[in-house]
């Protein structure tokens, strides 16, 4: 079956920043393990469309694990702004200083000793350690999870059949080119084996599958239901002075978005309500309230109140800072404060023309 699999990948991958071809490794070029711990990282919980450009700006300012050891926390971040989920970030300078000083600078190349890194779980570790290493570990993703339940008609709901969807990897995965086999199970997923009209016809797997023998492949891989996101409330405020600055600061709290660039407003989080009223501004102002945003996060939905006032004179403040509304790009904004400040200023992120 990988034989089938992996002639197919050889004519069909698909070329991304991070990875090496088929015929660069037959020449004897292997996977830069900083590059696929990088993408992989990035690619959790985020789409290969998305992470593409931020991977090829992250190896432009930090071309390699000395480079991000050596990186500011809160440039890291700053860079990342818009990919989300920030503690990945976070964790990128936490295992880079433990390559570096622990390790000379060199990835392990074991799944059990890359998921004694930070922010490396399961699935980032069989990633790095077969993609990288050609140490084969099952290496399982939403893509690849697909593919299995479908090739054998796995009628456990998810997320109950990760543990059948494992094993059964481990049975097909070969010895060698256990890399290109993973990744070629990505690509499969990703451009023939989708979750809606899969083309089925052009699979190098269609005579082996199950499903599709037997049922409608598109009934795979079968779900429990999903849990109602609960929905959240808080506040925003877009104080904006005389000189076109906006004000910021950091956010301190542990936890979601901890250390990321915010605008003043109540604390909320996936647990508590903040105050939605004009009482949780920074500071007297006329306040106009400029409408709701709302911002899903994985557990939450959150309801922003958003308020603005202009033309600040005297505030001081000792816990932020003022940034002209044209740099606001390079600071490390998450996406709900872009959308809770693009509420009050139109084109606070239009980019520059060149």
């Amino acid at each position: 079956m990988y034989r089938l699999l992996l002639n197919w990948y050889d004519k069909h991958h698909r070329i991304l920043p991070w990875r090496t071809s088929p015929a660069d490794q037959e020449a004897g070029l292997r996977a830069d393990p900083y590059h696929v711990w990088l993408s992989e990282i990035m690619l959790q919980q985020t789409t290969v469309e998305a992470v593409k450009a931020y991977f090829l700006k992250f190896i432009q300012l930090w071309p390699d694990i000395y480079a991000m050891s050596r990186a500011d926390e809160d440039d890291i971040l700053r860079a990342w702004a818009g990919l989300g989920y920030y503690t990945r970030a976070r964790n990128l300078k936490k295992c880079a200083d433990i390559i570096v000083a622990d390790y000379d600078g060199k990835f392990p190349n074991t799944a059990h000793e890359l998921k004694k890194l930070p922010g490396i779980g399961d699935y980032t570790s069989a990633a790095i350690s077969t993609i990288a290493f050609d140490n084969p570990a099952p290496v399982v993703d939403g893509n690849i999870e697909r593919v299995i339940s479908r090739l054998f008609a796995i009628e456990t709901p998810l997320p109950a059949a990760k543990v059948q969807i494992k094993e059964q990897v481990e049975q097909i995965m070969p010895q060698k080119r256990s890399g290109d086999f993973a990744q070629a199970m990505m690509d499969l997923g990703s451009s023939i084996c989708t979750p809606r009209k899969p083309s089925c016809i052009l699979c190098p797997l269609n005579a082996e599958c199950i499903a599709l023998k037997n049922h409608d492949p598109e009934l795979f891989p079968f779900k429990a239901p999903k849990k109602q996101r609960p929905v959240r409330y808080g506040s925003a405020f877009i104080a904006i002075n005389q000189q076109q600055q906006i004000l910021l600061r950091k956010r301190t709290t542990k936890g979601l978005l901890h250390n990321m660039s915010e605008v003043p407003g109540s604390y909320w989080d996936s647990r508590t309500d903040g105050s939605t009223n004009i009482d949780a501004a920074p500071f007297p102002a006329e306040w106009r309230f400029e409408g709701i945003i709302t911002h899903i996060f994985t557990h939450f939905e959150l309801h922003l109140h958003v308020y603005s006032a202009d033309n600040i004179t005297s505030y001081i403040t000792n816990d932020g800072w003022w940034v002209d509304i044209q740099e606001l790009q390079h600071e490390a904004l998450p996406t709900v404060m872009k959308k809770a400040i693009s509420a009050a200023i139109k084109d606070a992120f239009k980019k520059k023309a060149h």
